[in-house]
């Protein structure tokens, strides 16, 4: 996730899962985009993964600029839009698989007690936007620490999801925080491991409250990509790619081995969407972001 977006009996974890699989699998079903076209007329993709991609990482796009271009490479969904931005998604048959423009961003988060009025009130109007359009899914932060116990900011944290969760189980909109590493990107951010994570969704104890996994964040922060997503995948409800080191291609130049990690995903069942969030190096970025979404695609 970009700092400028300021500017990631059943028992409960099989409903929550259940939850997240079939609000994405029936957003899919009414758009045109459930029908994967073909990458530059080679191989349609698998229907496997459902590709989406985050626009801040094209520099001064706009989401009328990405749209066509991810409708030709088989994407389903832009992601990190704010509601602003939605109008050219229904065009292409694209759907807004993440939204953002919560208040206060990812350094002011849930993790304080002054900030959740006006948390809430952003969420509460971005929940019923996306019930409005059918779309899936809104993103949340824990904030930064500045000095805070992490056990302080996680009841915190709680206590403010629970003020707003109710909204979006009745109106059937996931709300996810980000994992995001506090060693390179985002110092001191407090949601900066996935155990962390996974109990404060526990504490919340709602199926509409789950983790955004942002691999590149989390393989800088505790690495062990694979074996965390299938120990815990009934806690993410959505992931984001990313070259490591430096969050560019997710090629052989960094250290991850992304199609192996995309079938680790897909493996437990995943219905959601992975959204690539890389910052191309190459001149042409979209045959960068066409070259991610081909290796993704297992």
């Amino acid at each position: 996730m970009n700092t400028s977006e300021n500017k990631h009996t059943p028992t409960r974890r099989s409903v929550m899962t259940a939850a997240t699989a079939a609000a994405a699998t029936a957003l899919l079903k009414s758009t045109p985009a459930a029908a994967a076209p073909e990458l530059d007329g080679l191989a349609a993709t698998k229907g496997n993964i459902n590709h989406s991609v985050c626009l801040w990482c094209y520099d001064k796009m706009k989401s009328s600029d990405m749209a066509p271009h991810a409708k030709r490479l088989g994407l389903k969904a832009i992601d990190l839009l704010t509601p602003e931005q939605w109008t050219p998604l229904k065009e292409h048959g694209l759907v807004c698989s993440m939204t953002s423009g919560v208040w206060g961003g990812i350094t002011k988060g849930f993790n304080r007690k002054e900030h959740h009025e006006p948390i809430v009130e952003s969420l509460k109007k971005l929940c019923d936007a996306n019930a409005e359009q059918g779309y899936p899914n809104v993103i949340c932060f824990s904030g930064n620490r500045d000095g805070m116990d992490d056990h302080e900011g996680m009841k915190n944290c709680a206590e403010g999801i629970k003020k707003v969760i109710g909204q979006f189980e009745q109106k059937k909109v996931m709300l996810q925080m980000e994992l995001l590493n506090s060693k390179v990107n985002h110092k001191d951010y407090m949601c900066d491991r996935s155990p962390w994570g996974i109990e404060l969704v526990k504490m919340v104890g709602s199926e509409r409250f789950v983790l955004l996994y942002d691999i590149y964040h989390m393989q800088i922060d505790e690495g062990d990509v694979i074996a965390t997503i299938q120990k815990n995948h009934q806690y993410f409800g959505h992931y984001h790619t990313g070259g490591v080191p430096g969050r560019h291609e997710i090629d052989d130049t960094q250290e991850l081995n992304y199609a192996a990690v995309m079938r680790a995903i897909v493996k437990t069942g995943f219905k959601g969407f992975v959204a690539q969030e890389f910052i191309p190096t190459r001149k042409d970025m979209i045959a960068s972001l066409e070259q991610a979404v081909r290796i993704c695609d297992v």
